[in-house]
């Protein structure tokens, strides 16, 4: 079995971050990184360099945005994909996460199926 792509899911819930980490390693050959923090999940992507993110927007510090901007400002990080992830059910912050250049925003709660399938969409593998 070839090893599958490296996936940070950046969110404050720490309980959501282990619950999704358990449902995707269920389903998927995913490597999966968690950070609880916008600074942690700055710092993982620099030096763990990901396949793809999964960011989530409100985050206490840093939130999901400035995070989003400062990973694609930074040469070490802006090829890497970002789905962001929002509770925030707002037009308004899907065109500011488009106008930060993220792949796709998907609204929360998301299935484990729907996130496993629009990373292997992004990074184009089945």
């Amino acid at each position: 079995m070839s090893k599958g792509p490296t996936v940070l899911l950046i969110d404050d819930d720490k309980d959501y971050c282990h619950m999704m980490e358990i449902h995707l390693l269920d389903i998927s050959n995913f490597k999966m990184i968690c950070a609880s923090n916008g600074r942690d999940g700055l710092e993982f992507a620099r030096s763990m360099k990901p396949d793809i993110i999964v960011l989530d927007v409100i985050m206490p510090g840093i939130d999901g945005f400035a995070v989003l901007e400062a990973l694609k400002k930074d040469k070490e990080t802006v090829a890497i994909p970002v789905i962001m992830l929002t509770g925030l059910d707002d037009d308004q912050a899907r065109l500011r996460a488009s106008r930060l250049y993220d792949e796709a925003c998907i609204t929360k709660p998301v299935d484990a199926h729907q996130l496993k399938a629009k990373i292997e969409e992004i990074l184009n593998i089945s």
